[in-house]
């Protein structure tokens, strides 16, 4: 991502202590799908060291592909050990096969995001909401697991996702497949991971 952090940044989060005033730290990335094979930017020998990695689609970084192409580059990454979750999925600059999607994430264990900023009014996503209440009504329906994320690119934003818990209310997504609603539960999801 121009502007990001380069990977010497992450490969040197292993000099963060594990708790820091009393708040347990998780090391983590979110990291770019750089093409439609699913290759990312940060090497598996870096995201081995992490304790969460998150992949998305980001413009910047790629073009979008068909959505048969966008769902086989997901699906590859998917299936990479060290990618806990795919991050706004329903992006739809990048339309994916909702239910080939959340089967294999039931599969792999990978959590499927939430991301209030795509639900915003105005956001640059148009159209998210109705794709991300499409991927949360198949999470639930196949009980596959979500997390709800801020991405917050602002520090007043962080841990802000009152859109997206409404659409999980909306829902009435059982709470257990709401992960981040619990630091057990979360922890728990994404050690099955690896």
């Amino acid at each position: 991502m121009p502007g990001g952090a380069n990977e010497i940044y992450f490969q040197n989060l292993r000099v963060l202590p594990r708790e820091i005033n009393g708040v347990e730290v998780l090391k983590g990335a979110e990291v770019n799908i750089l093409d439609l094979e699913g290759n990312l930017d940060l090497a598996q020998n870096t995201l081995e060291q992490l304790d969460f990695v998150i992949a998305s689609f980001h413009r910047p970084c790629m073009a979008s592909g068909t959505k048969e192409e966008n769902t086989r580059a997901l699906t590859k990454v998917m299936s990479n050990p060290f990618v806990n979750m795919i991050g706004h999925p329903g992006n739809p600059n990048f339309p994916i096969d909702i239910v080939q999607i959340v089967r294999i994430a039931k599969e792999t264990n990978i959590l499927i995001e939430i991301n209030n900023s795509s639900l915003k009014p105005g956001s640059f996503r148009k159209g998210s909401k109705e794709v991300c209440y499409a991927i949360l009504k198949e999470c639930k329906k196949q009980e596959v697991a979500v997390a709800l994320g801020s991405d917050a690119h602002f520090m007043y934003d962080i841990g802000r996702f009152e859109l997206a818990s409404e659409m999980v209310d909306s829902l009435e997504m059982p709470e257990e497949l709401v992960v981040n609603t619990s630091v057990a539960r979360f922890k728990k999801i994404i050690s099955r991971k690896v």
